[in-house]
């Protein structure tokens, strides 16, 4: 056995801090949604797409299957999947669809995980 990690010597059970934890604790049905959050965040074309939104506000299907090197068809099935955990929204003009993060929210989420990644 490694005595090199650290662990509790004994069982005592701090109460206030338990209380607090489980007080601010989301539900169940917030926590499934936050998960579902990351596990679509975490497929690297997701991100790929997200990025490029994030650097030039919005862009359409042709564009990000071009810079993805990606099918048009693979790209919006992503966006789809993006769409539907309220990421990005689009808008038709024309004939063309243009998409973009949905709100400060999802720069935020970017901005955060980024700074984690490179401070790491």
């Amino acid at each position: 056995m490694n005595k090199n990690i650290e662990v509790c010597q004994t069982i005592e059970i701090h109460e206030d801090i338990v209380k607090m934890v489980q007080k601010n604790t989301p539900d169940e049905q917030t926590l499934n949604k936050l998960t579902e959050l990351f596990k679509i965040m975490g497929d690297k074309t997701r991100m790929k797409i997200l990025y490029a939104l994030l650097q030039v506000g919005e862009m359409c299907v042709c564009d990000l299957s071009y810079v993805l090197g990606k099918s048009p068809s693979a790209i919006s099935h992503q966006l789809r999947v993006l769409r539907q955990a309220d990421l990005v929204k689009f808008r038709k003009e024309g004939k063309v669809v243009y998409y973009s993060l949905n709100d400060q929210h999802v720069k935020e989420i970017l901005d955060v995980g980024y700074s984690h990644v490179i401070e790491g």
